[in-house]
């Protein structure tokens, strides 16, 4: 990966775009489209097709055709494991053209995205290639004149609905598993960064995924998410989003066929320093980093960050001179460490939280405010706000942006309090020198995901899903197949 390269891919015309259904591409059927605006400059420099509650029904019922003719539902897992290693190597070799086509949607920096999206996306098909083979069924324990049997069929058809932070990553999540339990996909991206999902399609099929058995609907989520939600020929429905459309989802499923429903539904991840931690610099940096990459617009940001009182105002500091020395900037260029909000959208809703951080009463200590407004994009500066009582509004509600909130407390049982004192349950992290500190705070926080002495990473042989109001079910790891597949069990009398 070097700057010329992606200063070429990011020339590259893009042309309108439209719905990928049954192996080919089709125009929305009232002809609607959405502009695509890039973060970066905040120019628009292609459109999507916006697709009708009509253009949804024609996807489900192209994947249900596929599945019931068994082309890809009945294939010999070793012809879907072929299938899906082609895949992966074919994203592979595009990976830098495809990380360069969602920073333009989206604004991760490419740092970050190369690795986080295609070359991330790539893993997950391999895995579960790897996989899908070496998952059976069972016999049951039963008495001598009884066979009992217990299948792992596939669903049918699994609608998938992710989101602009990190399209390819998480739609992989969701599609590869799905495909490989042998069931047909229907994906809606979100309309703010649809564009690597769509060449993704277009992958699958040139790979060798049969017809119809991955199909992309983009467009606005009021219409074709919500389409996808009611609709009585999806089996399973599986989400990353926000909290308040995964309530609707929810109602969706009552309403319509009740299909089974997976959320993963972000969080206000506790980042807990103790004076013990083995190293407080290091700490900081990481910490930094874990809340600031990608603008903060990632479902496990570190963006509650308590720290224990005698080493508070020392690792405060520490955290704001990482925040003033990150580089913010245009995504494609290399040495940028943090890129663009993802919309105009997003960053008022960034301000918003500000704003009331500082009504409040969160004392400031780095950012703030909007940043680089010259080159039309969305950009906002890393923000600290110190002293944050955890009954603020920073603390308890997820910002999505690169906002980070700190809290001092004074025993492990305080720290355990005020992490487990919101709604979510996503992911969290303890800085400590005391392996029995750290066992202790790993049982006892209430989060799908504790990192000890770090923050991010992990990688397809571990779940990820989060307690209470952050969901339900896991992508990732071999758990994640029990969202894609039934159990059926056969009883024989012998």
């Amino acid at each position: 990966m070097d700057q010329s390269s992606i200063d070429a891919l990011a020339q590259t015309p893009v042309g309108p775009q439209g719905l990928f259904i049954g192996g080919k591409w089709v125009s929305a059927m009232g002809g609607a489209s959405l502009p695509v605006t890039s973060p970066i400059d905040g120019r628009e420099f292609t459109q999507i097709a916006d697709a009708s509650a009509g253009d949804v029904d024609l996807a489900v019922k192209t994947a249900r055709a596929a599945y019931q003719s068994g082309v890809w539902s009945r294939a010999a897992p070793a012809e879907r494991k072929k299938v899906m290693f082609r895949i992966a190597e074919a994203i592979e070799r595009e990976a830098l053209a495809l990380a360069v086509l969602g920073v333009r949607d989206n604004g991760t920096e490419i740092s970050m995205a190369f690795k986080a999206e295609p070359m991330s996306a790539a893993g997950t098909f391999r895995y579960y290639a790897e996989a899908l083979d070496k998952v059976g069924g069972e016999i049951a324990p039963t008495a001598g004149n009884v066979l009992g049997l217990v299948h792992r069929d596939p669903v049918g058809v699994v609608g998938a609905i992710v989101p602009w932070n990190f399209p390819m990553m998480i739609g992989a999540w969701k599609i590869a598993p799905a495909l490989a339990m042998g069931n047909s996909v229907v994906l809606k991206p979100s309309e703010v960064a649809s564009l690597s999902l769509l060449r993704l399609a277009e992958i699958c099929a040139e790979c060798g995924l049969p017809d119809g058995v991955l199909n992309v609907v983009t467009g606005a989520g009021a219409t074709s998410g919500e389409a996808l939600g009611l609709h009585m020929d999806v089996d399973v429905l599986v989400f990353t989003g926000s909290g308040g459309v995964g309530r609707r989802l929810l109602e969706y499923s009552a309403r319509s066929n009740l299909k089974r429903v997976y959320l993963e539904l972000g969080g206000k991840s506790p980042n807990i320093v103790f004076a013990d931690a083995p190293d407080l610099r290091q700490a900081a940096k990481v910490s930094a980093a874990g809340i600031f990459r990608n603008s903060g617009q990632v479902c496990v940001a570190g963006s509650r960050l308590l720290v224990e009182r005698s080493v508070h105002e020392e690792f405060a500091e520490m955290l704001a001179q990482e925040a003033r020395a990150m580089k913010i900037g245009n995504p494609l260029q290399l040495d940028t460490q943090a890129g663009a909000i993802s919309s105009e959208a997003q960053l008022a809703r960034v301000q918003h939280f500000v704003e009331k951080a500082h009504e409040e009463g969160g004392a400031l200590m780095a950012g703030g405010e909007r940043i680089l407004t010259e080159t039309g994009g969305s950009y906002y500066a890393p923000t600290i706000f110190d002293k944050v009582s955890p009954e603020m509004t920073l603390a308890r509600e997820e910002v999505f942006g690169p906002v980070a909130a700190i809290t001092p407390f004074e025993t492990e049982e305080e720290a355990l309090r005020i992490a487990n004192g919101t709604d979510y349950g996503l992911a969290s992290a303890v800085w400590t020198g005391n392996l029995s500190r750290a066992h202790r705070m790993v049982r006892a926080i209430d989060a799908g995901v504790v990192h000890v002495n770090t923050y991010g990473g992990a990688d397809n042989t571990v779940p990820l899903g989060g307690h209470r109001q952050s969901g339900n079910g896991h992508d990732k790891s071999l758990h994640a197949l029990d969202k894609y597949v039934n159990l059926k069990t056969a009883w024989i009398s012998l």
